[in-house]
């Protein structure tokens, strides 16, 4: 019976040695598929500097993001790419190219950029149907963590939040948790299926020691899908705080909310609207913030609300279709309209 019993543990460990050995190679094989559509990204934006905000200096970005189509379209997290004063992608081969934002939704963490000229070579991913993913589905994700560029992690899908769902926070989109190690550099780049195709987009981690615990989350490759080809929304080029209660009233906001810009990028549909980003450091109702900017009232028409919601992002989005917009500002206690192309 012994023998017996020895040589079923020896058939069992042969067996799982070989699975491995099978998993391995797998991988191998997607990811020599997969990694010509992925791509790293880096930006370089301006910093306030000084005490009173008064220098600048510029400091170097960095994400992953992936080709759509045979466009030149690629898909990567908009907190990557929102207020960047200039963005390069780099592919596999070396091959650096720059890119323009063509559309953001920061709400959803989603952003889509637009190669400035075409390498040689276009290998876009398959996007897939993020609804028929199950829990515990393995996947793998290939992205630049701390700019160690085109590097693979595995792991499984732990667990689908919804839109709605408070442990998220600020992302209003439908996300997958999983256990792949995913660290910063990783942002905006593809999580895969077993078939090589994107069924997530890397948006952040949960952390207490500032690496990967385990948590890493990705927008569904559906809610990309909608954000940023089917409903796109206009890129502002900007980041701003939505102002409440006593944030509010601290800085004589005349109606419910406001929202004060934080960061404007060059060149952007915000910065060529003549819009002024707050530029002093502060500590205001136990909030760090910047100061001194342009509030927005309203946009479109409709004013800005404590619990902005589809409704708004729409009007943002009519007005990005139009080709104009109208916001209106608290500037230095004036209200401004403005009016202008984007």
């Amino acid at each position: 019976m012994k023998i017996i019993h020895y040589c079923w543990g020896m058939l069992l460990a042969i067996v799982s040695m070989f699975s491995s050995e099978a998993a391995a190679n797998d991988y191998a094989k997607l990811f020599k598929e997969a990694v010509e559509s992925v791509v790293v990204i880096y930006t370089v934006e301006r910093q306030i500097a000084g005490q009173r905000g008064q220098g600048e200096v510029a400091l170097p970005g960095l994400g992953s993001g992936f080709l759509v189509d045979d466009q030149g379209h690629v898909m990567t997290a908009a907190h990557v790419v929102q207020t960047a004063d200039l963005v390069e992608v780099e592919f596999i081969d070396g091959t650096k190219v720059t890119a323009s934002v063509v559309a953001s939704d920061p709400v959803k963490d989603l952003a889509l950029l637009k190669l400035d000229k075409l390498p040689e070579r276009i290998r876009p991913v398959t996007l897939a149907d993020s609804d028929k993913v199950s829990i515990g589905e393995e996947i793998f994700i290939i992205g630049a963590p701390y700019g160690l560029s085109h590097t693979l992690t595995v792991g499984h899908i732990s667990a689908r939040h919804g839109n709605d769902d408070g442990y998220m926070g600020a992302i209003q989109a439908e996300t997958f948790q999983t256990d792949a190690a995913i660290n910063q550099g990783n942002s905006g780049g593809p999580m895969f299926n077993r078939r090589g195709e994107v069924i997530g987009i890397v948006s952040h981690i949960r952390s207490q020691s500032g690496g990967s615990d385990g948590l890493g989350f990705a927008v569904t490759s559906n809610a990309a899908v909608d954000a940023l080809l089917e409903h796109p929304m206009s890129w502002s080029g900007m980041t701003g705080i939505l102002l409440t209660g006593a944030l509010a009233d601290a800085l004589n906001v005349p109606q419910a909310a406001g929202f004060l810009i934080q960061k404007i990028a060059a060149n952007s549909p915000a910065s060529r609207m003549g819009l002024r980003a707050s530029r002093v450091p502060a500590s205001i109702a136990g909030q760090e913030l910047f100061i001194g900017g342009d509030i927005i009232l309203s946009v479109g028409g409709m004013a800005v609300s404590p619990n902005m919601t589809a409704e708004f992002r729409e009007v943002i989005s009519k007005g990005g279709a139009r080709g104009e917009i109208s916001v209106t500002v608290l500037r230095e206690g004036e209200v401004i309209v403005f009016q202008a192309p984007l």
